[in-house]
């Protein structure tokens, strides 16, 4: 069996040209992600100015492709669907459940799953995010990326901001 490590390590890191992020404007900015590829790019116009691994939906169609338009960012998102259910003193009742499939034990609450710099791309809550990145798609839908490039990603985006998801 391997390590998860061993998996993340197979993924090319993050690829940052600074001048170029320099110059990333609310004008020129727009985001492609490469499914296939697992790399989700910050352009400013033609130019790259972030390549970041992703890790994308875990099946075929979950990670909806197109053309999409930011929708909504939020620095400190939880999830509405994802999360653990945790008694009054916060403990973790039961952890990794989906509020659509899960019901809440006795006395539990359930808390959403931390994305933080979400970054909203559907009405049904596709987004790009902080998350894990074991080195293929494993989401429920989910981009997924790694801390420094979500926050650079979320800094530079605004809402309208186009984002083109390829197969």
């Amino acid at each position: 069996m391997r390590k998860a490590s061993e998996l993340i390590n197979r993924q090319e890191p993050i690829k940052i040209d600074s001048s170029v992020y320099a110059g990333v404007s609310a004008e020129n900015a727009r985001v492609v992600v490469s499914l296939s590829k697992q790399r989700a790019y910050l352009m400013a116009g033609q130019e790259v100015a972030i390549d970041s691994p992703i890790s994308s939906g875990k099946r075929a169609g979950m990670t909806p492709t197109g053309s999409f338009s930011v929708m909504e960012k939020d620095k400190d998102h939880r999830s509405s669907v994802y999360g653990d259910f945790k008694d009054r003193s916060g403990r973790v009742v039961r952890g990794g459940v989906s509020v659509r499939i899960d019901s809440a034990p006795s006395g539990t609450r359930f808390v959403g799953a931390p994305m933080l710099w979400f970054i909203r791309l559907t009405g049904d809550g596709v987004g790009m995010h902080v998350g894990i990145l074991p080195g293929y798609p494993a989401s429920h839908g989910c981009i997924r990326m790694p801390a420094e490039a979500a926050e650079m990603f979320y800094n530079k985006v605004n809402v309208e901001t186009p984002v083109r998801v390829e197969s």
